[in-house]
C-alpha cells in the first residue's frame, strides 16, 4: 500500500514539474511576443517609461505645473531625429506566420467569417458604390483612421488615470466600442469595420432614438442578411427581391446568389436633426460642452424655417439647402434600381487626411491588394511604380518583400494615383463648404500718414444653421494672415504668420513660450479654448482641458452639482468665440511709423485661413505616440501643408507724408 502510494505520489511530482516548465516556457514565448510584437509599453526609463522621473504616480506629475506634459523645450524643428520623441507607441508589428500561411482567398473568407455581427463598408459598396465612394473619403471615413484622434484619446486617458475610457471612440469608432477593443489598439489591428470609423452601419443599423447621449449608443448586431435601417422604408427592395432572375440576389445563406439585407426599415428618425445629435452634442463626464453642434442648431433661422442638418449637409451642394440629386440608390446585379432622391454621405467640413493615401481614402481594390503596414512600406512621395523613378534605380536599390515585384509597384502607384485624385475632389467639397460659411468684407483704411497705419476688416458668417466655426471648435483655428509689403515687395508687418514648429505665434506656441519668437498680439483667430479652472478660483487657457490634479493618481471626478442646471461643469469650461449666424467680428490692425519706412505704395494681402487642427495639439500629445509610426514632425508638417485660404483680400494704398 506505501508502495503504491509512493508511486502515485512521484507521478504527481513529475506532472507538477511538467507543468511547470510548460508554464514557465509560455510565459517567455508571451514576454518575448509582447515585447518584439505589442511594443505599447516602452520600458525604457529614460525615454517614456511611466516609472521613470516624470511617472504619473509620483511627484512629477504630469499634470503638474512645473514638469507637465507641455515642456518648454518641445519643438518640432529639425530632421526628424531631433524631435521630443520620435518613438511611437505604435510600433508595426510583423504579420504573424499564420496570416502569412493563409492564402488570399482564405484571407477574404477569414475577413467575411468576422463581418458577421457588423458588416464592413466595402461589403455595401457592391450595390452602393456611389454612396461608397462619397463615404470612402469623408469625415466621417477618416474619424477613427486620424492619428492626431487616437493620440488625444490615449493622452487624455493618460492624464486621467484611463477613466475617461472609450469617451473619444464611441462616436469614431462605434463598432470598436460594441467590440470593446482596447482604448489604445493601433488601427492596423482594428477590425476592418471599426477602423471605417463612422461606417455604414454606424447609421443604419441603429433603429433607436438615442437622443443626445454623446455617442452612447448600441448598433444592432448582425450578418448582411439582417434588416438595415433608412428613410425609406422596403418598397424598393421588394421588387429586387421579387425578380431574381434580373437582379440575382438572395436573402438566404444558404441559397446562390449575391447575400443582401432581407428588410430595409424606415427609421424616420434618421431624417432628422435628433439623429444627428447622438454624436453632434457632446458633454464629457464632467459636464463639460465640447461639442454644440446640435443646440446651436436648436436657435438658430435654419431651425425656425422648417430646415434639418440632412437638408444642407447632405444636399448636393456643400453646407446650403440646394435640393438633391436624383438617380438610383442601388445597383444590383448590374441592374439600376428605381430612380429617387439621393443624398449625399460626403458630409463637408474642416478635416482632412495627413495619413498614406494607401490607407485613405478607403479602397476596396487598395484593401484587397496589399495589407496596411504593406501600404506603410510603399515610398509613393519617392515615385515607386512610376516609370521616371523605375528607369533610374540602381540594381542594388533594396525593396521591402511586399514590393520587391515591378507590377506589384505599378498596380500600387496606378491605386495611389486613383486615391489622390479623390483627395483632391475633396479638397473642393471642403472649400465649398467653407465659402458657403464665411465671408470677408472689404478693406477699410482708417489711418495711412506718417504717424502710422491703421486698417480693418470684418469677417462674416453667411450661414443660418449654427455658429461659425462649429463642432470640435475648439481645436480648429480659422485665422486672418496679414501681410504688409512695399513697392520693393519687402515685408514690413505680418500676423498670422507661423513659428518654426508651425504653430502661430499665439501663446500656445513653444517658441513664444521659450521665447525664441515674439508672441501676435494682433492675431485674429476664431478658434475658442478651453478654460480650466485652477485650485484658488482663477482660470488658464489649456490645449486640452484636463484640470491640474493635486492628487497622487489624477482621475475624472463627477461633479458634485448638477451642469445641466448650470450649464456647464465646474471645473473647466469653452470660451467661445464663434461667429453667430449672419453675424461678424471686426479684426482690426495697427501699423508703426517705423515700419513704413519703405518706398510706396504698400500693398495690403489677407488671407482668411481654415486648419483642421492645431500644431501645439500634436504637441500635447505626442507623448501617447501615433499611429503608423508617424513621427511629430510628419504629423504637423502635413496638418500645415492640408491648411486652406477659404477667402482673401488686397489693396494698394499710400502713406500721406508732409511735404518738407
Amino acid at each position: 500500500m506505501f508502495s503504491r502510494d509512493k508511486t502515485i505520489t512521484s507521478s504527481i511530482v513529475v506532472l507538477w514539474a511538467i507543468a511547470l516548465i510548460v508554464f514557465l516556457s509560455l510565459n517567455v514565448s508571451h514576454a518575448e511576443t509582447t515585447k518584439n510584437n505589442d511594443n505599447l509599453l516602452i520600458t525604457d526609463a529614460t525615454e517614456n517609461s511611466l516609472s521613470a522621473d516624470d511617472d504619473l504616480l509620483g511627484e512629477d506629475d504630469l499634470l503638474s505645473d512645473e514638469d507637465d506634459l507641455l515642456d518648454s523645450d518641445d519643438n518640432l524643428s529639425g530632421d526628424d531625429n531631433t524631435l521630443l520623441s520620435t518613438e511611437s507607441l505604435f510600433e508595426a508589428r510583423e504579420p504573424d506566420n499564420e496570416s502569412v500561411r493563409i492564402s488570399a482567398a482564405n484571407q477574404e473568407h477569414k475577413r467575411l467569417f468576422e463581418e458577421v455581427a457588423y458588416p464592413s463598408a466595402q461589403t455595401c459598396a457592391t450595390c452602393h458604390p456611389r454612396h461608397y465612394d462619397e463615404w470612402s473619403v469623408s469625415q466621417h471615413a477618416y474619424a477613427q483612421l486620424s492619428p492626431l484622434m487616437l493620440a488625444m484619446q490615449n493622452t487624455i486617458n493618460i492624464v486621467t488615470s484611463t477613466t475617461n475610457g472609450d469617451f473619444c471612440l464611441r462616436c469614431h469608432a462605434p463598432v470598436g466600442s460594441e467590440l470593446k477593443e482596447p482604448f489604445g489598439l493601433s488601427n492596423l489591428d482594428r477590425h476592418p469595420a471599426s477602423r471605417e470609423g463612422i461606417t455604414c452601419v454606424a447609421c443604419h443599423r441603429i433603429n433607436k432614438n438615442f437622443g443626445k447621449v454623446s455617442g452612447r449608443i448600441s448598433l444592432e448586431p448582425g450578418d448582411i442578411f439582417q434588416p438595415v435601417y433608412g428613410p425609406t422604408g422596403n418598397e424598393e427592395l421588394e421588387k429586387s427581391l421579387a425578380q431574381p432572375e434580373k437582379f440575382r440576389v438572395t436573402t438566404n445563406p444558404d441559397e446562390p446568389g449575391r447575400g443582401i439585407h432581407a428588410k430595409a426599415e424606415k427609421f424616420f428618425e434618421i431624417t432628422t436633426p435628433g439623429f444627428c445629435a447622438t454624436c453632434h452634442d457632446v458633454f464629457a463626464p464632467n459636464g463639460l460642452r465640447i461639442e454644440e453642434a446640435f443646440s446651436e442648431f436648436k436657435n438658430t433661422p435654419a431651425t425656425k424655417d422648417g430646415r434639418t442638418c440632412q437638408d444642407c449637409h447632405m444636399s448636393k451642394v456643400q453646407g446650403v439647402a440646394a435640393g438633391f440629386d436624383h438617380g438610383p440608390a442601388a445597383i444590383v446585379g448590374g441592374e439600376e434600381t428605381t430612380p429617387r432622391k439621393l443624398t449625399s454621405h460626403f458630409f463637408a467640413g474642416p478635416d482632412y487626411s495627413i495619413i498614406h493615401p494607401g490607407l485613405f481614402p478607403h479602397n476596396v481594390k487598395a484593401a484587397q491588394f496589399k495589407t496596411m503596414r504593406e501600404w506603410l512600406e510603399f515610398k509613393w512621395k519617392e515615385g515607386w511604380g512610376t516609370d521616371e523613378f523605375e528607369d533610374s534605380i540602381s540594381d542594388d536599390y533594396v525593396f521591402p518583400d511586399a514590393w520587391v515585384s515591378i507590377d506589384d509597384r505599378y498596380d500600387a502607384r496606378a491605386i495611389i494615383d486613383e486615391q489622390l485624385k479623390k483627395l483632391k475632389w475633396a479638397d473642393t467639397q471642403r472649400k465649398e463648404v467653407l465659402q458657403n460659411a464665411f465671408d470677408l468684407s472689404d478693406i477699410r483704411v482708417t489711418r495711412a500718414d506718417e504717424s502710422g497705419l491703421n486698417f480693418e476688416l470684418d469677417v462674416k458668417s453667411i450661414s443660418d444653421g449654427h455658429l461659425m466655426p462649429n463642432g470640435f471648435d475648439a481645436e480648429r483655428i480659422f485665422f486672418l494672415q496679414v501681410e504688409l509689403r512695399d513697392a520693393n515687395g519687402d515685408l514690413r508687418f505680418i500676423s498670422g504668420d507661423r513659428d518654426p514648429n508651425g504653430d502661430l505665434r499665439d501663446r500656445h506656441s513653444k517658441y513664444v513660450q521659450a521665447g525664441e519668437v515674439a508672441v501676435d498680439e494682433q492675431l485674429f483667430n476664431l478658434q475658442s479654448k478651453f478654460m480650466v479652472r485652477l485650485q484658488h478660483g482663477a482660470e488658464r487657457e489649456q490645449v486640452l482641458p484636463s484640470p491640474v490634479s493635486v492628487s497622487v493618481a489624477p482621475y475624472i471626478r463627477p461633479e458634485a452639482r448638477p451642469s445641466s442646471l448650470y450649464g456647464r461643469a465646474k471645473s473647466a469650461r469653452k470660451h467661445r468665440k464663434g461667429i453667430e449666424p449672419f453675424g461678424k467680428r471686426t479684426a482690426s490692425y495697427e501699423v508703426d511709423a517705423d515700419a513704413l519706412m519703405g518706398p510706396g505704395p504698400y500693398t495690403l494681402d489677407i488671407k482668411f485661413i481654415s486648419q483642421a487642427l492645431p500644431v501645439n495639439l500634436v504637441t500635447t500629445v505626442q507623448v501617447a505616440g501615433f499611429d503608423y509610426n508617424m513621427s511629430p514632425k510628419q504629423v504637423a508638417d502635413e496638418l500645415v501643408k492640408g491648411s486652406m485660404v477659404i477667402r482673401e483680400r488686397s489693396i494698394e494704398l499710400d502713406v500721406e507724408r508732409k511735404t518738407q
